[in-house]
């Protein structure tokens, strides 16, 4: 049995799946299903049906535009299934799409040990995709895995691993080898898209990472794309060393460098639509 929209909605908000949860707000004349029917769309998946037919089509099309053009919030549709949509029924329906875009950002970590494990779990309530790498096979047994949108992986290949990231990604450094470390933050600094670079150390860690980075050609704008030691706030350093304290601030910075306004178009639709909509004078798309 396939999933309903009840269950893909779920898991789609806790996985933080960019999704569009279709609703039919309104039906007149002769229509393939009743307001209430609800559908869910994905960039590659259907879940329950509004119908069938070209309108419903037209439906799932416009949804994943709004998708492709990440226009996150509400948008109405209205289709007149004899004109619009070119069905028999005659009748006109009006669809909610309500786009949600999914994890606002995405996080990866590369290292699996204290301060990695901490970073993960304060990070759990927040709106975020983490996808965590560590070279070590079983590092990850004891994990909990009831994190929806965590993933773990095993770190084989740090060019190939880096060349995957998503672009926009913020990305933190903090495996148990100081040389895995440093052929990560080379291999991100190639990378432009990526949004910022954390790299955990201390100040002679980082100035022996600089010099090595400059001997191997890396240019000063190169390096200043990495933020060392990570979880300063205010360029004040932490006393406190323990992986908590520490998680709490990188998880703190993090906040800054992911926090975005939110777009005005996600406040809603315009009084006079949700006027015409509700009254039933909305009119037809041909």
């Amino acid at each position: 049995m396939s999933e309903s929209w009840h269950a893909a909605l779920h898991r789609l908000q806790h996985s933080g799946t960019p999704h569009v949860l279709a609703t039919q707000v309104t039906s007149a004349g002769s229509t393939p299903r009743e307001p209430g029917a609800r559908m869910v769309v994905t960039a590659d998946a259907i879940f329950d049906t509004l119908g069938g037919g070209t309108f419903e089509w037209q439906t799932i099309e416009a949804a994943r535009n709004f998708l492709r053009q990440a226009s996150a919030g509400f948008h109405l549709e209205a289709f007149s299934l004899g004109g619009r949509s070119g069905q028999c029924c005659g009748g006109f329906v009006n669809v909610l799409l309500e786009v949600f875009l999914g994890a606002a950002s995405h996080i990866t970590l590369f290292g699996a040990g204290h301060v990695g494990r901490e970073i993960a779990k304060l990070s759990e309530p927040l709106p975020w995709h983490i996808d965590w790498y560590d070279s070590r096979a079983d590092i990850f047994i004891d994990q909990d895995h009831q994190q929806p949108r965590l993933q773990c992986h095993l770190l084989s290949n740090h060019q190939e691993s880096v060349a995957a990231l998503p672009p926009q990604s913020h990305v933190l450094v903090l495996t148990h080898n100081h040389d895995e470390d440093y052929a990560l933050i080379a291999a991100l600094i190639r990378r432009p898209d990526i949004a910022s670079i954390g790299l955990i150390g201390s100040d002679s860690k980082w100035t022996s990472f600089q010099n090595r980075l400059k001997r191997d050609g890396y240019t000063l704008e190169d390096l200043q794309r990495v933020r060392c030691p990570i979880g300063t706030v205010h360029d004040t350093k932490l006393s406190n060393k323990t992986p908590y304290a520490i998680a709490m601030t990188v998880v703190t910075e993090l906040l800054w460098l992911t926090d975005q306004p939110t777009p005005a178009n996600t406040r809603g639709l315009e009084p006079a639509a949700l006027r015409a909509l509700f009254n039933d004078t909305a009119t037809p798309q041909s």
